[in-house]
């Protein structure tokens, strides 16, 4: 990489906004020939259920399945792979399952109500869904950090069944995630992936019992899938590129700061990685880092591809003006690393997660602080919030009318009924009402 393989750009420049915009920008999973391929997949698997799970799977990962009975693991698979994984890993997942337990138990909602003067009583009463599906992606990759952030927030809402997908291409499946997932206390898992794991989840089949809400990241056949079934069953977001966005002052570390830029640079090549601040100096010399310190990573030819496609150093009048243009972005991930951060707090409107400060690398979010790394990207945080406890959790209201309530608030309904010219409605409450 070279010193202009990442944009720089002038948030005072006339066409500043023409540039933003060009930045910003990122296709999104609506492709005719995959949402082609992915219907017929859903049809397949909703009308021959195993039967098709098994051919998909064969054909794209690459396996020699016979029966459904290949792709449903054991717990006592899980809790072999929790054995054989080093002591040091075993304790870096706990760690991490603990802090995330600890984060998300506090995001627990809890039934509530209030009586009135005439006795009526409302209120709302808070349930955790049934099942869960939660996507991982698997094969060579290995994401535990996934399977902790989708399934813990599910079991501590209390969730009766979590159900894990996960695709074992050529048979290959991480320890890693398997371990992870006897921590987070998975129920079931499959070693199925793809558009046809989203669909047995979405309509259930002979092996696969059907879910109320698919969570998880994957790729587009993925994506596109999650968002056909969507209405079926619920689902967490359709996520696009991992981002991260810095705000900084200038007296971080410039080396900190770049292998911030870099820690989401190397996730794939359209991530996104933007850093803004006021100080001239600074940018240079993270530019100048980030030359350096690309070379030493093992994924630098995707790191490289994505700063020099989507990432930028932008100048900005001052620390204010980078948060306004922040809340404009509206990122996953917001780094805040300026003297005495808090006095910016309140002023951040838009962001899928705030790291504070100097030390607070985006990376420990990923991994251990403990809220949740299922962020909303693509600028959503402006009207989306991070996966959570709430996400599993559903909302019934009770209305429980005494007598007197019946005929106050039946004179009111039937009133307001009439004047929507239903009259039976009317006559419901007016049954009710003390003349």
């Amino acid at each position: 990489m070279t010193t202009d393989s990442i944009r720089r750009l002038n948030a005072a420049d006339s066409d500043f906004d023409a540039q933003l915009e060009q930045l910003l920008a990122w296709e999104s999973v609506a492709d005719t020939h995959v949402e082609t391929t992915v219907a017929d997949i859903l049809q397949q698997v909703r009308s021959r259920g195993d039967a098709a799970v098994i051919e998909y799977t064969n054909r794209f990962d690459r396996r020699q399945l016979n029966s459904a009975g290949e792709f449903c693991l054991a717990q006592s698979a899980l809790a072999a792979a929790l054995e054989r994984i080093p002591s040091a890993e075993r304790e870096a997942l706990e760690a991490a399952a603990e802090r995330v337990r600890a984060y998300h138990q506090r995001q627990r909602q809890e039934s509530w109500r209030y009586e009135e003067a005439d006795g009526t009583v409302l209120g709302q009463q808070i349930t955790p869904m049934e099942r869960v599906g939660i996507y991982v992606p698997g094969g060579k990759a290995s994401y535990p950090s996934s399977v902790l952030m989708n399934a813990i927030p599910a079991k501590v809402a209390g969730v009766d069944c979590v159900t894990m997908v996960v695709p074992a291409p050529d048979d290959q499946l991480s320890d890693l995630v398997l371990a992870a997932a006897a921590i987070a206390g998975v129920d079931q898992l499959f070693t199925i992936g793809g558009a046809q794991a989203v669909a047995a989840l979405a309509y259930g089949t002979e092996s696969v019992p059907k879910v109320d809400k698919i969570v998880g990241p994957g790729n587009i056949f993925v994506a596109a899938a999650k968002r056909a079934v969507f209405g079926r069953v619920a689902i967490d977001m359709i996520a696009g590129p991992s981002e991260i966005l810095v705000i900084c002052d200038g007296g971080t570390d410039p080396d900190w700061i770049a292998m911030d830029l870099l820690s989401q640079a190397e996730h794939d090549q359209q991530a996104q990685s933007i850093l803004l601040s006021p100080d001239v100096a600074f940018l240079n010399a993270v530019e100048k880092s980030l030359d350096r310190l690309l070379d030493e990573l093992p994924r630098r030819e995707i790191a490289a591809q994505s700063l020099a496609g989507r990432g930028a150093l932008i100048q900005v009048q001052s620390i204010e003006a980078a948060i306004a243009l922040a809340n404009r972005i509206a990122p996953e991930h917001l780094e805040v690393s300026v003297e005495d951060p808090e006095q910016y707090l309140a002023q951040i409107r838009h962001a899928g997660a705030i790291f504070l400060g100097r030390h607070t690398a985006e990376a420990l979010g990923d991994y251990c602080a403990g809220p949740n790394h299922v962020l909303p990207t693509s600028g959503t945080a402006r009207f989306s919030s991070p996966l959570g406890v709430y996400d599993f959790q559903k909302r019934s209201s009770i209305i429980y009318c005494s007598p007197a309530g019946a005929d106050s608030l039946g004179r009111v309904a039937r009133t307001l009924a009439r004047g929507e010219g239903l009259e039976a409605h009317a006559l419901s409450a007016q049954y009710r009402v003390k003349e």
